[in-house]
């Protein structure tokens, strides 16, 4: 979300010769200067209080305080409720590719944590059944999950799998730290391939008390849908990411380039709707 600049004229400064006519709001130019600012300070240094870059900026708090808005949702500032504005740890860069949560946060030098907030047996209804192969109503484990890397939390996450092709799943996970070793471990069956949709959203309430973000938040929603070496689903698993720590990365390739893979997913329609428990993406 992008606030919106002020509107009054004593708000708004001519840019550079150049762009004639054009104009840009005075919060803008003190968020450049904020960059600036902060680019020096190491991350969790306080930023100078609102009077004081007020001061500096020749402006008024309501312009500082909308600057730092934007540099919070955008992840380069952290506010915390009571004690101030710091400056941000840098973004966690997750490159996308098949491999767990714990071998991304591994790669980056970051401690992975994984809390089993719940897990429960649903019936599957008919766009469910149809994204894990089973019958409208079958029992679908539906594992909820909260992520963390060094202590921080990065994600709340949901995946479903079948009961009836996973039985005793749920006890398997207390054996196993991680999803993908358990399915490996105890029923012989790999993660081959996913389809994975990238969307955006807000944290509503439910989002920013596990999170610990402010409600609003922008998040990176990631919808996967896993298959076996057999073309098989797996797993269907939704993923919301904080949008101020996490950012995502691949490499690109020409298509006629690429060599022939031979297999290719099918489109397998939209994500699926919201459930009432908030997911979020998959694995380990």
């Amino acid at each position: 979300m992008t606030a919106s600049p002020a509107s009054g004229d004593a708000d708004l400064h001519p840019l550079p010769p150049g762009d004639p006519g054009a104009r840009i709001p005075k919060y803008y130019q003190v968020k450049r200067q904020l960059l600036e600012l902060t680019r020096a300070m190491a991350p969790g240094t306080p930023v100078p209080p609102e009077r004081e870059l007020a001061q500096r900026y020749v402006t008024s708090r309501t312009t500082v305080r909308q600057a730092l808005a934007e540099l919070v949702i955008e992840g380069r500032l952290l506010r915390m409720q009571g004690k101030g504005t710091f400056v941000a740890m840098p973004k966690v860069a997750q490159m996308l590719e098949l491999s767990s949560y714990t071998e991304g946060m591994r790669a980056q030098g970051l401690h992975p944590q994984t809390n089993i907030l719940d897990t429960s047996y649903i019936g599957a209804d008919e766009e469910l059944a149809a994204l894990l192969a089973v019958r409208e109503g079958s029992r679908v484990l539906r594992i909820h999950r909260l992520r963390l890397a060094d202590g921080e939390p990065m994600s709340v996450d949901a995946s479903h799998l079948s009961a009836r092709r996973f039985p005793g799943l749920r006890r398997s996970l207390e054996r196993h730290p991680s999803l993908y070793e358990a399915l490996l471990t105890d029923y012989g069956v790999e993660i081959a391939e996913a389809q994975e949709t990238i969307e955006t959203g807000l944290a509503d309430p439910r989002d920013a008390r596990l999170l610990g973000v402010d409600v609003g938040m922008p998040l990176l929603l990631l919808s996967r849908h896993s298959f076996d070496s057999d073309g098989m689903p797996v797993e269907w698993a939704q993923s919301r990411y904080r949008g101020d720590r996490y950012k995502l990365v691949t490499r690109l390739h020409r298509g006629t380039h690429m060599p022939n893979r031979g297999t290719h997913l099918p489109d397998r329609g939209a994500p699926m709707r919201d459930r009432g428990t908030h997911l979020p993406r998959s694995g380990e």
